[in-house]
Parts: structure tokens; C-alpha cells; sequence
């Protein structure tokens, strides 16, 4: 259990740094061809917004580890998997279609294909973070059953003031 926990947190801290730097992204991008191009890539409006669901959301199970808070809608293990299996989706069609849509940028080396060759790779980064915490978190859960546990740890249900 201790394991687990040590390497929850520091993955949702990554998670949430590759999601900052690719809405960072994303927001050049979109500020690029809007102004410039006047247009703009539907995917990098997808994966901003994927961002946008993913920092609030790894924030909060980081808070809820650490303070070891309970609430009725998202305070157990089958929550934050259910959580983490809807933004896996989402990044793994962002990261797919940006990779389907922009191919190989290695021989551009202008300042947009740079910033489409970082899009790309802090999407993929972000998916394969956000697929070692859901591999991490399910491999545990099944293995101690602990679907309808406290999130954060704590698997004393004397202590547990949410959940009788």
C-alpha cells in the first residue's frame, strides 16, 4: 500500500506539469492560426480542453490523498478509476489524431512546426503518464479488492467518516 501511495502523487505532479506545458501549447498554437492563418485544428482545441479537465482533476485527487478527504461523488478507488479511464480516452484520440493529422516534423524547423512537434510530444507524454497511474491504480485495486475504498489511503472504516 505504501508503495502505491508513493507513487501515486508524484505521477498525478507529472501528469499535471505535461498537462500545463500542453495547454501552454495548445494556447500557441491556437493563438498561431487564428491571427496568422485564420484557423484553426479542431484536435488542438481537443486537447486543450483535455488539459482543462485533467489538471482540476489530478489537483483534487492529490488534495484528497494528502488531506485524506471523502466526499459522496469522487472519494473512492472506482470513482478516480472511472475518472482516469474517461481522460484516458480523451488524451489517447488527442495524441493519435495530432500524431494522424501533423506525421513526421522532424525536417521543418520553423517556430510552428516546433510548437506542433512539442504539442505532440507532451500529448504522448501526458498518455503515457496518465496509463502507468491507471495500470498502477487497477492492478492494485483488483489485486486487494478495493473498489468501494477511500481513495486516499486510509482503509479504516472506524476513521472513515464518510462512508458508514
Amino acid at each position: 500500500m505504501l508503495i502505491v501511495q508513493q507513487l501515486r502523487v508524484p505521477l498525478y505532479a507529472a501528469l499535471i506539469l505535461f498537462s500545463f506545458l500542453l495547454f501552454c501549447l495548445c494556447c500557441a498554437r491556437l493563438h498561431y492560426t487564428t491571427t496568422e492563418l485564420l484557423y484553426y485544428d479542431p484536435i488542438v482545441v481537443e486537447l486543450l480542453v483535455t488539459t482543462l479537465l485533467t489538471v482540476p482533476f489530478a489537483g483534487y485527487i492529490i488534495y484528497c490523498i494528502y488531506k485524506r478527504v471523502e466526499t459522496k461523488y469522487v472519494s473512492r478507488f472506482r470513482e478516480e478509476i472511472a475518472g482516469l479511464a474517461v481522460l484516458w480516452l480523451f488524451w489517447i484520440v488527442g495524441a493519435g489524431e495530432a500524431s494522424a493529422i501533423w506525421g513526421v516534423l522532424g525536417v521543418c524547423q520553423s517556430s510552428p512546426c516546433q510548437v506542433v512537434s512539442a504539442l505532440i510530444a507532451f500529448s504522448w507524454l501526458g498518455w503515457i503518464t496518465l496509463s502507468g497511474i491507471l495500470v498502477l491504480e487497477t492492478l492494485f485495486v483488483v489485486a486487494n479488492k478495493f473498489w468501494m475504498e477511500p481513495l486516499h489511503g486510509r482503509l479504516d472504516p472506524r476513521i472513515s467518516g464518510a462512508f458508514p
